[in-house]
């Protein structure tokens, strides 16, 4: 059963591109923009990834961490961050078990969806896009969702 609005978010740990691991529970107290990914350096993984990038000045301003979430190598993200200078946490889901554990599977049964989650800081789901090819719109509806936040 997929997360939706007004779910705890799960918790869980996967290992990050520096080396490091990661659980959700280590934002207490932050937002987060948790998003789920197909590949790292493909055109639309790309261009999502980069309006985060671009963005994430905002982001944090409002508050917020942005952690990016696919199956692919720490290795992969490395490289793909360096490649595109990404300020941000990306997190290896090998085997998928965190998208499993968020609904956020496959797009026309063939691809990783591309699904974004806003938590909020007590770690409750405030928003969730699920768009294959709306890349910007994942950033867009996010920074929107974090300012209603902050409007509380």
């Amino acid at each position: 059963m997929p997360i939706k609005v007004g779910d705890t978010a799960p918790n869980f740990t996967l290992p990050a591109q520096n080396g490091s691991t990661i659980s959700l529970q280590n934002f207490r107290g932050k937002n987060v923009v948790l998003y789920f990914y197909p590949k790292d350096d493909t055109p639309g993984c790309t261009a999502e990834s980069c309006a985060f990038r671009d963005q994430y000045e905002v982001f944090k301003s409002a508050g917020a961490e942005v952690v990016g979430v696919s199956a692919d190598s720490t290795e992969s993200h490395q490289k793909f961050a360096a490649k595109y200078n990404l300020p941000f946490t990306l997190l290896t889901d090998k085997g998928d078990q965190v998208r499993k554990l968020y609904g956020a599977t496959a797009a026309f049964g063939l691809f990783p969806g591309r699904v974004t989650y806003v938590i909020d800081q007590q770690g409750v789901v405030q928003y969730v896009f699920d768009s294959m090819f709306n890349f910007k719109g994942h950033v867009e509806e996010a920074l929107k969702t974090l300012q209603q936040i902050a409007a509380k």
